[in-house]
């Protein structure tokens, strides 16, 4: 059997980072950048108060005091936006709000507080030193500082640095097109009534909600029923939509395997089995003239869900302009044991893990759900993580130190 690890190799090869579009900031919204931002003029561009206050000269205030306050004459308010050229001669001030423009003359601002507040003259109660109160000119960012780097994630902080720059609109890896169509002739969509020997549909939500947390356009075909003739009409027509597409169900050795019977015949998607458990049967390939990459997903619901994890996670990273990191891990002891897990492969066991903060090998501690089975999907809601048990490991005691995948958060 094929190694996870090649299978994680096999899938990357074949996607590249979209090609790079110009947006506007709000609808770059949590794309990828796709190269530096410098800044073309300094911030600030002029010196301007940080506070409410009066703009000053700081040697007239030497010696102020509450008992002797220096009142000054004051010979201007100076509003944040103001364009007139402004000046204070020494024993004067301006009133200033705050943003506003430093009046030439004045090497200081006071704050409102340690003066009466005066209009026309106002008493200032303490000295100050020179350059308080004042934002000077690049003393945030430098004219031609790169302030992003290709690769970030454009959030509030990434997305207000681009507008205090002045730019409108960045390049960004534009979020990938997800068609998730799921199989299976027993198959009944949510809020229908149901029949022997059938199911409700439950997959292509998943996977289209865990494609819209991996932060892309997802789009859910429901599911096809089980003829090969229908099935591969149905990839071919969502090819225009999508940067890549995902299936659920009919890759394993069955006679109704249907996505593994059409994908076959096309010669360019290949079916394996990966030594691992859940999610042994694996498809991953191309099709259509623009080669669009697709992945075929086992349709044992938990199975989809860790091979999409593992699998698809990755993928859609690297097609978003980010690195294909794996989940995040950590160690963490076993809160109860591990009686079986076959030898060969690598099982990957949905748990609780939380931090406890407790000495010795590791503050963290991984309570396995107590249903395990592929097909066992009540358990996957309170899962925050997965236990992995190596392939050679077939049992674990309780207290066991282990490697967890942490899942990511929904939202």
């Amino acid at each position: 059997m094929k190694t996870v690890e090649q299978h994680i190799r096999d899938v990357l090869d074949l996607v590249e980072p979209l090609e790079p579009i110009e947006l506007d900031l709000l609808r770059a919204h949590g794309g990828v950048l796709a190269e530096a931002v410098s800044s073309a003029v300094s911030l600030p561009q002029f010196d301007n108060s940080s506070m409410d206050g009066y703009a000053v000269a700081a040697d007239d205030l030497a010696g102020a005091s509450a008992q002797e306050p220096v009142r000054l004459p004051v010979v201007a308010d100076i509003p944040a936006g103001d364009v007139a050229a402004t000046a204070v001669r020494r024993g004067h001030c301006a009133r200033i709000m705050t943003g506003a423009p430093l009046p030439r003359g004045a090497d200081a601002v006071v704050p409102v507080e340690w003066t009466d507040g005066g209009l026309a003259t106002v008493a200032v109660d303490r000295p100050v030193q020179p350059g308080n109160a004042i934002r000077r000119v690049g003393e945030d960012v430098e004219k031609g500082t790169t302030v992003l780097r290709p690769g970030v994630r454009l959030g509030a902080g990434e997305l207000a640095v681009a507008a205090a720059v002045g730019r409108g609109t960045v390049p960004v890896h534009p979020r990938p097109r997800v068609v998730v169509l799921s199989t299976g002739a027993e198959l009944v969509e949510p809020g229908s009534a149901i029949g022997p020997g059938q199911i409700w549909e439950s997959n292509s939500y998943m996977l289209t909600a865990a494609a819209l947390d991996a932060g892309c356009s997802a789009v859910r075909r429901g599911f096809v029923g089980d003829d090969p003739a229908t099935v591969l009409e149905t990839v071919e027509d969502v090819l225009v939509q999508a940067d890549i597409v995902l299936t659920t169900g009919g890759v394993s050795m069955g006679v109704y395997d249907v996505v593994k019977e059409v994908l076959s015949r096309l010669g360019t998607v290949s079916f394996d089995k990966v030594a691992m458990q859940p999610g042994m049967p694996q498809g991953a390939g191309t099709v259509g003239e623009s080669a669009t990459p697709i992945l075929t997903l086992p349709g044992n619901p938990v199975s989809s869900y860790v091979s999409f994890q593992l699998f698809v996670r990755p993928v859609l990273r690297r097609l978003r302009g980010l690195a294909p990191d794996p989940l995040p891990a950590v160690h963490a002891r076993l809160t109860a044991p591990v009686p079986h897990s076959p030898k060969g492969r690598r099982s990957y066991l949905r748990a609780v893990l939380e931090y406890d903060g407790s000495a010795g090998p590791t503050p963290y501690t991984a309570q396995p759900a107590t249903r395990q089975g592929s097909h066992q999907l009540s358990a996957l809601a309170e899962a925050n993580a997965l236990v992995v048990v190596p392939e050679a490991v077939t049992e674990l005691e309780e207290g066991s130190v282990v490697e967890v995948l942490r899942l990511p958060e929904a939202f």
